[in-house]
């Protein structure tokens, strides 16, 4: 009532009244409603009343717990009401009860779940969210309905319980905030709760953030999302998650790489205050570490989530690094001294996810952008609490309509501290449980105390206990998330901190290392790099040698990493007092100091002992207190601090051992890399140790550009000092002796021995660091060996590993060299030396090395294919192996290594009685290459002392029995190494060992048995024959040509092999009977003997071939001896025979013969000119093998090989490429008389030997004519042997004339021998004779001198003398055998001989127009015996029925041809050609030359007259020469001759044509020209050639019948038979036919001319002739018919034939009209 009066006073007193009774509970439960409906009346009063409504309405709902649905609805809804007013006394009081209230609500539904007292009647139907129904509760009802309500109002939605038609919507988030933060726990337990805060809450906030950012309400929005992840990120995954990926994209909004759909629609970025509210949730999400490793488990275990966690780190990390311009540098991080203005890296490069050289990076990126950042910034740029911080954070400032002021850094403290709280949240739970497991857990009796333990396996541990789980779950966040957390630390900690924040991310970040180690991850490391180092630089290192002694036994392949950072930092500290003791040695051994006794891990303790507070400070602030960790900071305690760490390596058990020493051998190979001059990484090759070739000291991890920048090396100086990792190896090796003799190889020996030999074989690693290495790995090699206490089993294993080793250093892995290769090689051998002095008496195991070590400082043969210098010397290798060449920088260093190594092998000879047969064979092989160095006192040391003692050894163990044959083997070996001598670049030495090794043969030679006598043939004599050819082959390849000293060592060469086939020879000599022929290969070491002789021929300067032909004809002699041996005889002659052969063929065809070739041939470019001497050998060797097979067989060769022996011979005969021909003209060269010696010692009595060698003889006698040649200059080479001496005349040409002349009456007197051999004509021999003999004949006065200092007779004299003297024999002979011969042959020899003659009558004689006039007589008489030959020898037989028609038709011609006078210009005779051979083409030239049509004369009394000239012509020499060859024509057409009819009828008919034509000419040229001439006279020579003629023709008389059968078409059909007279002719015809017959035809024929001649005007020519006829009467001298008819010859007077007759004057006129009667009386007229 009082309340409804609406007094302002009474309404007041009526509401506190009321209040009273409330708390009181004097109001019953009835009139709840009416109490509040009366409020709600009241509440438009003023303040007061609407304050004490609010208060009784708190008092109301409180007290009446039974308050539910609508009831309870109205009284929420006045507070609602109330909170909306303007006056802010009441909407603050309103909301604060609103707030009670609403908590009230829920607080029921707890105590009603506590009680649990509710029936199904009293629970209320509720659809949810989702759609599904459920019963609830009053209260819980009411609790569900107000939270609905809560989220719809907050998302502008009407509400369902309330009736309210609107909220502020940061209030009802606040609302909802104090809900979540009070009963959290509630909604977890009701499912109809988390529906809506999956359905309405979640949508809302989510939604409020994506929209455009309003301060208020993104502030409550971010704070409810808190909640939301904090309490219920298991119940809400997807959300949860939802709203981590939208934390991060804010927290990422500024980031230069942030997704650019990311941004709201219309803004560009998001605005500083919401990425800072999004930091402050986010760190406080951070510092649950329990949240984050369930965050791990939902998202980012599987490999398809969406990697939450891994995205939180990726964004932090790039928060951090998006400004450093702003966090500034930190100038202690760069060390002392370094100017932080160097770098050029951009900030986006630097900043990535490559972080191997962060350290580095960061200051270059900082420093790029400082100078413009300090244009913009009045203070200095840096990071810390008091200056970065607000002093209320901004998710707090629920009272701010818009955002407060918020320091620009203050973002990137939050970022510091969420990195420094997941660190710390790391740590907190791994530590513990590390520490639980590994350090404290309990340990068995005789267990060792575990002072480095290894990482945890959790691969070991119960998979399905929840520590494990955990346990695996941090590890994969930390190896997911390291790469970036640690970027984001270590550039955190190079910015520019307050001392407090350094300590933050210090801590964690050796937190985080120390959990990742633990827990086995693979770190990335960072590195101490600076010149000098800062306090904060000295604290991260104590922090990280602290770290690294606990974590000692189980970082793995992170002391890479540690020990870089190290070796840097150790750089730094002892820069100083290296500058001042730069040459002081770095000494190895063990350092002071230990671990700790015991250690253990607590988040609480780990904290202040590796955080540091120290910070960039100004200067006044340097006297205030520093933090423990800055203190004790000085160099040596460091450096104390380190080699503790170090000497802690013998207390790590062995595989932490090993990763300790792979991690310092793999950064030492990184380093020496670095300062290499290719920048290559440092590698092994080692096929012994396969685990060396993956050892991690082969392969650097990072490029050397990078690993460069990163460790910040001063490389100058290193290069002075040494390597930090080979000296602290070193250090670790002699502390751990006991694992490199008593452990397994592969925990020290082979990773400390394997990286000191890569970095000892290292090219390109610069040469102190080499030298060190190598000083450092032969300490430990000497030291080995002293510490082996046992002698088992272990001691040879031992032994074995170390001479290995050592072997690896002292033997070069490639041809390159310089002076630190040389002295890392000396000082193997020294340290070789040294075990052999103080251990060599205990060496089981390692000669084999021991010499391989020992022979690798020899020299050896340098390549064939070599540069040219390198045949200064040049060797021959045996085949054998050889080390590789060394290709020494100079010869003092080889010099040097050679002593050392021989001291060494000197020690070894002295106990030579220790060592095995195999043993000793190498000890015999290394002697031999000493044998071969170049410093002569060791060579012939080795050669003359130390390789005879170990001789010596041998025979006197070979004397037992037992031993006989290995040591056998062994003497044999030796005698191989001495062959090896016998290469030796130097002269002197290589004969020496020739005679040697042969004199010892010689010596020995009886008492070896067979099998001995076959291996010194195969293994002795033909190799040292095949390696000097080879040596003189690559040598002449090679070698510039024209070089003098070229030459001279060719010649030393060529001395060498000719002493070694002499000795060979002699060899053969002594022992081919008795010893070599009897062993199974004899027949193959003759071949491959004879093999090297062709080679010798064929590829041997010849200063070499004609000794070794020589050689080859003392072993062919020594067959003679071998009687009992006959088979093997013949068949070793057989095979030199056919060497023999394709000798030859090299000769005759520059090429492979027909006969099968075993070898290659060369072609004629490729072989070297064979001298003279070689000729003769060779020819003398074919002659010895022909005399000893003789001798043992008694039968001459077959014909087929003596075709072949002549074509050889031949061969040698023609050969042109000697250089040192000797003169041939007046008599035989050398070569030319052996081979004559060769051709006369042939037994001619075999059928067609004959016939061969006459055949082959003519060609010799052709050869001045065909083959002579000019002798080119020879070029100054080693073809030509240095004994032979020039020719003191001065030969420029081969003549053969000598051999021609030896030849030429030669083939007469063979012809003589076997003239009557059917032979010799019927294959075509005697034609090839003629032809030979044609040659010569027909050049005549072109025939070359017969001598150059007597006076022999021409060439041609000679032959036509020796073809007479055939001649006069030839034609009885093939009448005689003519059966025998065929036709064609028969015809041959006539068309030769009848060619033969023609060039003789028909030579050109025009040179002898300038011989005195006896001489031309002499020569004109010398001719006419061809002519009388002609006439005796020839014509009588030549008219056989044998000789076809025109070769006698040819006769005639040559004749006619040869009794021309004079010729005009346009008849000039045929010159005479040369024929070499009856060949088929000459054949047919003949042919051609020889028509086998009969010349037929003209028509039978042809009167027609040419047309004159009035040119005299030119006149042929020899005038009484053609006058013969004119008489001869006229006798053969003549019946003079009456013996043998029948032959000479058919010359005649063959020959008449000839004469016809031949005077037709002389009468018709007469009558043309005299009518042209007319009073001028004719010549003498034309006059007297007229008179001759019808002088002869007046006396002419022919066989009967001649002129008919000429005319006929059988000219020797008709000859002698002639048919009869037609009497069917007419009169004329009849008389025509008889006249033909008439002997006197011919005057007939010319009937005409003669009456042309009778009727010129003009006065004839005359000449006085002697008449027999008596004087006339009228004692005229005119000639009258009796004087024409008895006229006689002068000549025939002079010579007494005739009496003498009267001289008479006749002239031609008289002549013709004494023919014209002698027709006339033919025909009967005038008788």
């Amino acid at each position: 009532m009082g309340c409804a009066t609406k007094n302002a006073k009474v309404v007041a007193i009526s509401l506190g009244s009321l209040q009273r009774l409330i708390a009181l509970k004097a109001v019953p439960q009835s009139a709840v409603p009416l109490i509040i409906s009366t409020m709600s009346d009241c509440m438009n009063q003023g303040v007061d009343i609407q304050l004490r409504i609010l208060q009784t309405l708190l008092s109301l709902i409180t007290n009446f717990p039974a308050v539910h649905g609508q009831l309870l609805g109205d009284a929420l809804l006045l507070c609602f009401r109330l909170q909306e007013s303007r006056i802010a006394v009441v909407s603050s009081t309103a909301a604060a009860t609103l707030r009670q209230l609403v908590m009230f609500v829920v607080d029921k539904v707890v105590d009603e779940d506590r009680r649990d007292e509710l029936t199904k009647d009293d629970k209320i139907e509720v659809v949810l969210p989702n759609g599904a129904t459920t019963k609830l509760g009053p209260s819980a009802h009411d609790a569900y309905a107000v939270f609905e309500d809560l989220c719809l109002l907050a998302n502008s939605e009407h509400p369902h319980f309330l009736k309210l038609e609107s909220l502020r919507k940061t209030f009802a988030l606040e609302l909802i905030e104090s809900v979540l933060t009070n009963y959290h726990d509630l909604f977890r337990k009701h499912t109809e709760l988390l529906l809506l805060l999956r359905h309405h809450l979640c949508p809302l906030v989510h939604k409020s953030l994506s929209d455009r950012p309003s301060f208020p309400l993104t502030l409550r929005c971010t704070r409810v999302v808190f909640l939301l992840l904090k309490q219920f990120s298991l119940e809400l995954r997807t959300e949860s998650e939802v709203f981590l990926m939208l934390l991060i994209r804010i927290i990422g909004a500024e980031s230069s790489d942030a997704d650019p759909a990311d941004s709201l629609q219309g803004h560009q970025t998001r605005p500083l205050w919401m990425r800072v509210l999004a930091m402050e949730i986010m760190r406080g999400l951070c510092s649950d570490a329990e949240l984050m490793r369930n965050v791990w488990d939902r998202y980012d275990a599987d490999e398809s989530g969406s990697k939450v966690f891994t995205s939180l780190i990726t964004a932090l990390k790039r928060l951090v690094t998006e400004r450093p311009q702003l966090l500034g540098v930190c100038q202690q991080m760069f060390g002392v001294g370094v100017s932080g203005h160097t770098a050029s890296a951009s900030t986006e490069s630097v900043y990535g996810l490559d972080v191997g050289g962060v350290a580095g990076m960061v200051a270059s990126a900082a420093s790029a952008t400082v100078t413009g950042v300090a244009n913009m910034m009045t203070t200095e740029a840096g990071l810390s609490v008091q200056s970065s911080a607000m002093k209320l954070q901004c998710i707090d400032q629920l009272d701010k309509a818009d955002s407060p002021p918020i320091p620009e850094s203050y973002l990137y403290l939050l970022g510091v501290q969420c990195l420094v709280a997941l660190c710390e949240g790391f740590a907190s739970f791994t530590a513990p449980l590390y520490n639980s497991i590994m350090v404290q857990k309990p340990r068995s009796a005789g267990d060792p105390v575990i002072r480095a333990p290894p990482a945890l396996d959790l691969s070991k541990m119960p998979q399905n206990e929840p520590v494990t789980k955990q346990l695996r779950t941090v590890h994969d966040m930390v190896e997911s998330a390291w790469p970036a957390l640690l970027a984001a630390l270590s550039f955190l900690i190079s910015t520019n901190l307050s001392d407090e924040l350094f300590v933050d991310p210090s801590t964690p970040r050796t937190a985080a290392s120390a959990i990742s180690e633990s827990l086995g991850v693979t770190l990335p490391g960072t590195n101490t790099q600076p010149p000098g180092l800062s306090e904060r630089n000295m604290a991260c290192l104590k922090v990280l040698v602290a770290s690294a002694l606990f974590l000692a036994g189980s970082l793995g392949e992170s002391w890479f990493d540690i020990l870089e950072a190290l070796q840097n930092a150790d750089y730094v500290l002892t820069m100083k007092g290296a500058r001042q003791s730069g040459s002081k040695r770095n000494t190895i051994g063990p350092g002071a100091g230990s671990l700790p006794p015991s250690r253990s891990v607590s988040t609480s303790g780990s904290s202040p002992q590796l955080a540091t507070s120290g910070a960039n400070q100004p200067p006044s602030q340097t006297s205030q207190a520093r933090h423990p960790l800055l203190a004790d900071l000085d160099p040596d305690n460091l450096q104390h601090a380190i080699q503790r760490l170090f000497d802690a390596s013998k207390n790590l058990d062995d595989d932490a051992f090993r990763d300790f020493v792979n991690a310092l051998c793999k950064l030492s190979a990184a380093m020496i890399g670095m300062q290499s001059e290719s920048g290559g990484s440092l590698t092994v090759e080692n096929e012994s140790s396969d685990n060396l070739a993956s050892s991690p000291t082969l392969s650097p991890p990072v490029d050397s550009a990078h690993r460069r920048r990163v460790s910040g090396i001063h490389l100058p100086r290193t290069l002075r000092t040494g390597d930090f990792g080979i000296n602290k190896l070193g250090g670790v090796a002699m502390l751990n002796i006991h694992r490199l003799i008593y452990r397994s190889p592969e925990v020290a020996w082979d990773p400390i021995t394997g990286h000191l030999l890569s970095v000892i074989r290292h090219p390109h690693a610069p040469p102190t660091i080499r030298t060190q290495a190598a000083r450092v790995l032969d300490d430990i090699l000497v030291v080995v060996p002293r510490n082996i206490t046992t002698s088992g089993e272990l001691q040879p294993k031992v032994q074995k590993r170390v001479l290995d080793v050592l072997a690896q250093q002292v033997i070069p892995d490639s041809a390159v060299s310089n002076s630190t290769t040389v002295e890392i090689r000396r000082m193997g051998l020294e340290t070789l030396h040294q075990i052999l002095q103080s251990s060599g008496h205990t060496l089981v195991v390692g000669w084999e090395t021991i010499f391989e070590m020992l022979s690798s400082v020899c020299k050896s043969a340098p390549a064939p294919a070599a540069s040219p210098i390198s045949l200064q010397s040049p060797q021959q290798e045996l085949g054998r192996n050889r080390p590789p060449p060394l290709g020494y920088l100079n010869e003092k260093g080889y010099t040097s290594l050679v002593k050392i190594a021989f001291q060494s092998l000197t020690l070894v000879c002295d106990s030579l009685s220790s060592l095995s047969p195999e043993h000793l064979r190498l000890c015999i092989s290394t002697l031999g290459q000493f044998g071969r160095q170049a410093d002569t006192n060791i060579a012939l040391t080795a050669a003359e002392s130390l390789l005879w003692g170990v001789s010596d050894s041998i025979q006197a163990k070979r004397r037992e029995e037992d031993q006989e044959p290995e040591y056998n083997a062994l003497w044999m070996f030796l005698l191989l190494e001495v062959l090896g001598l016998c290469t030796d670049a130097r002269p002197e030495v290589r004969i020496g060992a020739i005679q040697t090794l042969f004199r010892t043969l010689q010596l020995y030679g009886a008492t070896l048995s067979l099998e001995t006598w076959d291996e010194c043939i195969w293994k002795v004599t033909f190799p040292l024959l095949d390696s000097i050819t080879a040596s003189i082959r690559r040598s002449s390849a090679v070698a510039p040509k024209g070089e003098e000293s070229t030459a001279g060592r060719d010649s030393q060469w060529d001395e060498s092999k000719i002493l070694a086939l002499q000795s060979i020879g002699s060899i053969f000599q002594d022992f081919l009977t008795t010893k070599i022929m009897l062993l199974d290969s004899f027949t193959k070491a003759w071949e491959v003997f004879v093999g090297h002789i062709q080679d010798s021929w064929l590829h041997d300067n010849r200063s070499i071939t004609a000794p070794a032909l020589r050689c080859f004809e003392k072993a062919i002699k020594s067959f003679s001896a071998s009687e009992d041996l006959k088979g093997r005889s013949m068949e070793a002659l057989e095979i030199v025979w056919r060497a023999c052969d394709e000798m030859g063929g090299v000769l005759l065809e520059k090429a492979p013969s027909s006969v099968a070739v075993h070898i290659t041939l060369a072609t004629n470019s490729d072989i070297k000119p064979l001298t003279q001497e070689s000729l003769m050998a060779y020819v003398d060797v074919i002659r010895c093998t022909r005399s000893v097979g003789r001798q043992l067989d008694n039968h001459e060769w077959p014909l087929e090989r003596l075709t072949r022996l002549m074509t050889i011979l031949k061969g040698v005969l023609t050969y042109d490429g000697s250089p040192d021909f000797r003169p041939d003209i007046d008599a035989l060269s050398p070569v030319q008389s052996v081979v004559m010696e060769a051709v006369d010692s042939i037994d001619l009595t075999a059928p067609g030997v004959a016939s061969l060698v006459l055949r082959d003889l003519s060609e010799y006698a052709t050869l001045p004519f065909l083959a002579a040649f000019d002798v080119q200059a020879a070029p100054p080479s080693s073809a030509v042997p240095s004994t032979s001496k020039p020719s003191r005349t001065g030969v420029q040409r081969v003549t053969y004339i000598a051999l021609s002349k030896r030849t030429i009456p030669l083939l007469v007197e063979l012809f003589l021998r076997f003239k009557e051999d059917v032979a010799i004509y019927a294959d075509g021999t005697i034609e090839a004779l003629f032809a030979a003999y044609s040659i010569p004949i027909k050049l005549k006065y072109e025939c070359p001198a017969p001598s150059k200092f007597g006076s022999d007779e021409p060439l041609w004299k000679t032959a036509t003398t020796s073809f007479l003297r055939i001649i006069k024999e030839c034609g009885p002979q093939i009448r005689k055998l003519q059966d025998g011969i065929p036709p064609a042959r028969i015809e041959g020899i006539w068309r030769q001989i009848v060619d033969t003659f023609r060039g003789g009558i028909l030579a050109d004689c025009s040179a002898s127009e300038h011989f005195p006039l006896e001489i031309q007589e002499a020569e004109e008489n010398f001719d006419l015996a061809l002519v009388a030959s002609l006439e005796i020898d020839v014509v009588p037989y030549l008219g056989d029925s044998s000789v076809p028609d025109y070769i006698i038709s040819q006769l005639a011609r040559v004749l006619q041809q040869g009794s021309q006078l004079r010729v005009t210009d346009d008849d000039l005779p045929p010159s005479p050609s040369s024929m070499p051979d009856v060949t088929k083409d000459m054949v047919e030239a003949m042919e051609d030359r020889f028509p086998k049509n009969v010349d037929k004369p003209a028509k039978f009394g042809d009167g027609s007259i040419g047309m004159g000239t009035t040119a005299p012509g030119r006149f042929l020499p020899r005038e009484r020469f053609s006058y013969w060859c004119f008489d001869l024509l006229f006798l053969i057409c003549s019946d003079t001759s009456q013996d043998q009819i029948p032959s000479r009828k058919r010359i005649a008919a063959l020959s008449i044509p000839s004469l016809l034509e031949r005077c037709r000419k002389t009468l018709v040229g007469y009558v043309a020209d005299e009518a042209l001439r007319g009073n001028l006279p004719f010549p003498r020579a034309r006059e007297e050639e007229l008179l001759y003629v019808l002088r002869k023709l007046l006396s002419l008389r022919l066989w009967q019948g001649t002129l008919w059968a000429a005319l006929s078409d059988s000219p020797s059909s008709y000859c002698t038979r002639l048919p009869d007279l037609d009497q069917s002719l007419s009169p004329s015809e009849l008389i025509a036919d008889t006249v033909k017959r008439s002997t006197k035809a011919h005057l007939f024929h010319f009937y005409p001319i003669l009456c042309e001649i009778v009727s010129i005007p003009r006065k004839t020519p005359t000449a006085w002739v002697m008449s027999a006829a008596p004087r006339g009467m009228a004692g005229t001298s005119e000639a009258t018919s009796a004087d024409v008819r008895n006229s006689i010859s002068w000549t025939d007077v002079a010579n007494g034939l005739v009496k003498e007759g009267h001289a008479t004057e006749l002239d031609a006129r008289m002549l013709v009209k004494e023919c014209l009667r002698e027709v006339g009386r033919e025909l009967g007229v005038g008788l």
